[in-house]
């Protein structure tokens, strides 16, 4: 055997059985991403982001950062906890660096690798109202979108990113 495939089934066997239907997720990954929204400019980013495991905890844990395409300077991050149940639904928590908060509730597709989130909540915001985020891991490749919708703007499209796993 390989010695990358000991290694794969190693971490493969530790997977709390819980996450193991979105394990697809774990790692690290890195790339780039664009935002946009009828109310700022357009900007360009680069994004690290983490999903990692306790092999006996029910959940993932979740950090995001993002910094500045051109000079290299932070700008967001949040973290939060990933919590897949056995019937394809999912429950999420984010703090985000601006002191909003979001509970978000969706569904997971084990073999489309895909992770569909909607806000339940979206807790000391005065703007934003809404914010749905769609995760895919296609060829290697962990691509996302995320919508919002504010008190005076409907749910569209407002982030977008491509990453590939280190």
């Amino acid at each position: 055997m390989e010695e990358g495939t000991v290694s794969n089934q190693s971490e493969t066997l530790s997977v709390h059985p819980a996450v193991k239907p979105i394990s697809f997720l774990l790692g690290i990954w890195r790339g780039e991403g664009e935002g946009f929204f009828p109310t700022i400019s357009s900007f360009n980013y680069s994004e690290e982001l983490q999903f990692s495991h306790s092999p006996n905890k029910p959940v993932i844990a979740y950090s995001q950062k993002t910094w500045n395409l051109k000079s290299g300077q932070p700008m967001h991050s949040e973290s939060g906890y990933w919590r897949p149940k056995p019937d394809g639904t999912i429950e999420v928590v984010i703090a985000q660096s601006t002191g909003l908060v979001e509970v978000q509730k969706g569904t997971y597709d084990m073999k489309e690798g895909v992770v569909k989130l909607n806000s339940e909540l979206v807790g000391n915001a005065s703007k934003v109202k809404e914010i749905s985020r769609v995760f895919k891991v296609e060829n290697c490749e962990l691509s996302y979108v995320v919508e919002m919708a504010t008190s005076l703007i409907g749910l569209q499209p407002h982030l977008k990113a491509s990453l590939k796993k280190l």
